[in-house]
């Protein structure tokens, strides 16, 4: 269910028994044309650490990156993760990733069509993620239009497939993901058993995240202003995620200095 609260409260502090999960643009870092010249503030990385050893390893990342993306981006951490928007899944395992049937061809048919549409717009971006596409429009807000007219005209052609709308952009992705159902079966491996989920996360994709959060009993941080949201809590930024998470973080161990 989607309310429109205007004013949610502040999240409380992460219980011990809680399993965070965290999505990433727009969450823990501000959006950019370019999502490859994104780095995660180093003073973050390492207390959303903290916080993944407090909780026993019930931290996880679910994001429309790829793995691969995520890994590069919080190196040397290396989470449990949820990729494009929950088609690709690491608990304690491997990555395993499967495009659903034979889509490789329309794919790269639909990928062609993209970079044609980009070069008639210029700004708009192609991101090509190997099971999904996404198309950006950010630097180029005139577009938006011709950007949404040409996924709706093409998503039906590409079989297994849905648009998920976010913030600037429109991603053609696997119709059997979404981030819901990755934190469903993200709380079924053994370090977020029984545990109390809590999502943070600020765009349409994340209300799925949202969702699955509440029904098994947790809570949810929507970041920004948006007041249509299942969210039930608030943060109004990704600064404030980061004050947040290094508040639920525990104290870095300093060396103590040896006596000769």
């Amino acid at each position: 269910m989607v309310d429109a609260i205007p004013e949610r409260p502040l999240p409380p502090p992460l219980g011990d028994g809680c399993a965070l999960f965290l999505d990433v643009d727009g969450t823990l870092v501000d959006f950019d044309p370019d999502p490859s010249a994104i780095r995660i503030p180093p003073q973050v990385r390492d207390a959303i650490g903290r916080i993944a050893a407090r909780l026993g390893g019930a931290v996880a990342l679910v994001s429309g990156r790829t793995l691969e993306q995520l890994d590069a981006l919080f190196a040397p951490l290396r989470l449990p993760a949820a990729g494009v928007h929950g088609h690709q899944f690491r608990g304690s395992g491997e990555a395993a990733t499967a495009i659903p049937g034979d889509t490789s061809a329309f794919l790269h048919e639909l990928h062609r069509e993209a970079l044609h549409l980009a070069h008639a717009h210029p700004g708009v971006r192609v991101e090509h993620k190997g099971v999904s596409l996404a198309l950006h429009w950010r630097a180029a807000p005139h577009a938006a239009a011709a950007v949404l007219d040409f996924a709706g005209s093409r998503v039906a052609g590409l079989p297994g497939y849905r648009l998920q709308p976010g913030d600037h952009v429109v991603e053609f992705v696997p119709a059997a993901s979404d981030k819901g159902r990755a934190v469903q079966r993200m709380l079924a491996e053994p370090a977020f058993a029984g545990r109390v989920p809590v999502f943070v996360g600020d765009d349409l994709t994340d209300e799925y995240g949202f969702q699955a959060a509440n029904r098994a009993g947790g809570w949810s941080v929507l970041v920004g202003t948006r007041t249509a949201s299942a969210a039930t809590y608030a943060l109004p930024d990704t600064r404030a995620v980061h004050a947040w998470l290094l508040a639920n973080a525990p104290v870095a161990e300093t060396a103590t200095p040896g006596h000769d």
